[in-house]
């Protein structure tokens, strides 16, 4: 009986089909070519857990494995081959379009000293807050912490996901919708440097089937994304920056991250109230950055203005899009 087993990449969705008395080596030769990616890592289950056939020996056939192949899905993520002209040919490709969506930057000092926490004595424990990088990859790391890992390869792992949910629907995801061809929009958001934002957060809510919070800072408003799923995780979204809201059981640190809860019961909507509350102490610290006049400044000419509008104007004129808020 064939071997039959779907394939998520980069360029999209396939389906593989293997014959029965397939080695190891036949199964990687053949997500090779189906994916035209010479080097690879792989990932299965929920949440996506690290899959590498080779420990089994290439000769060895599946069937001797204890890997249940037929009828899976494999989540492909391409790896750089080395080869100098892919760093160009990228690089070339995110400086000349003018249409990329602005990467933004907070002020060095923005960083919280004193983070808040709201007890929560009916759930057992305190709402705490996680803060994230300042590296563009805010949500992706974000997201990541909750649903996969904090590690570095979950953020191209969310990325190669939104990528690939754009290709799968060309309808939904058009160049209406994502402000530039999609083609150009999945190679964009693959680079390690591109921000996300709400395309992303409604995609990746429906990929991990959660219900996606995110409270704004300034308006305490929050924004709801694949709503009414089981699962909710919450994230605080501070005007150019997302962070994590974790719960920490009664009995451990709340410096120490090893015992957070990041999924929530989608019902409990005191939890909500607790991570709104634990929002209006980030306002009354001013931890939100107000982007319709916040003083903004192009990291690339030095250009300075006001306001996120001021700042796609001059991306529009100059092709820039690497942009921090000013002194």
């Amino acid at each position: 009986m064939p071997i039959r087993i779907k394939l998520r990449a980069p360029a999209g969705q396939s389906t593989i089909s293997l014959a029965d008395n397939a080695a190891v080596s036949d199964l990687l030769s053949s997500i090779s070519d189906a994916t035209n990616l010479p080097l690879f890592e792989l990932k299965w289950g929920f949440p996506p857990q690290p899959l590498d056939p080779s420990l089994y020996g290439l000769s060895t056939p599946l069937a001797d494995t204890d890997l249940k192949l037929n009828g899976s899905t494999i989540i492909v993520i391409g790896q750089a081959t080395g080869d100098p002209s892919e760093a160009q040919t990228q690089q070339a490709s995110s400086e000349q379009s003018k249409s990329a969506p602005l990467a933004l930057q907070r002020k060095p000092n923005e960083a919280l000293k004193d983070t808040p926490e709201v007890p929560v004595p009916s759930r057992g424990g305190t709402m705490v807050l996680r803060v994230m990088p300042d590296d563009n990859s805010c949500m992706f790391r974000a997201l990541g912490s909750a649903v996969l890992s904090d590690a570095l390869d979950s953020m191209t792992e969310l990325r190669s996901l939104v990528a690939q949910a754009i290709q799968a629907d060309p309808n939904m995801y058009n160049e209406a919708v994502l402000q530039r061809k999609p083609d150009e929009y999945c190679q964009w958001i693959s680079y390690s440097d591109s921000w996300g934002g709400g395309i992303e957060l409604s995609i990746l809510s429906k990929e991990f089937d959660i219900e996606i919070c995110s409270i704004d800072v300034q308006s305490l408003r929050v924004d709801r994304f694949n709503e009414d799923r089981p699962r909710r995780c919450i994230l605080v979204y501070s005007g150019i920056h997302y962070d994590t809201i974790a719960f920490v059981p009664n009995g451990g640190s709340t410096y120490d991250t090893a015992n957070d809860i990041k999924l929530f019961d989608a019902k409990d909507d005191e939890i909500l109230e607790a991570a709104r509350q634990l929002c209006g102490e980030l306002r009354k610290k001013n931890y939100f950055t107000d982007t319709k006049k916040f003083s903004i400044k192009c990291n690339t000419c030095g250009w300075k203005g006001a306001g996120e509008k001021a700042a796609v104007e001059h991306a529009e004129s100059t092709g820039h899009s690497n942009f921090g808020e000013a002194s």
